[in-house]
């Protein structure tokens, strides 16, 4: 198994980033929610977000879905390493599923 191009899917906040994520939501919850406990959280991660758009987007969501904007690093900050596995230890976990 290689290990994904993740430079390529990096790419600005889009308005159906809304719709798709409140579908998972759904089906998260209808399929694997079980009794008790609470709805599922929607988490939205994109290279670059304008506030008004993810604001706009969002206005009539009645699912919790959360925007974020991140940022690629080539180093660990220092605090983190050891604390997670390199790449070549997930691609290996992975593997078996």
């Amino acid at each position: 198994m290689s290990i994904p191009d993740y430079q390529s899917l990096m790419r600005p906040f889009q308005p159906e980033y809304v719709g798709k994520m409140q579908f998972y939501l759904a089906v998260l919850d209808d399929l694997a929610r079980e009794e008790g406990e609470n709805p599922s959280i929607g988490m939205i991660l994109c290279k670059t977000k304008k506030r008004t758009i993810v604001e706009y987007a969002l206005r009539e969501s009645n699912k919790p879905i959360g925007v974020s904007q991140y940022r690629m690093v080539s180093t660990l900050p220092a605090d983190l390493k050891g604390q997670l596995p390199d790449p070549e230890q997930i691609a290996k976990l992975l593997e078996h599923l």
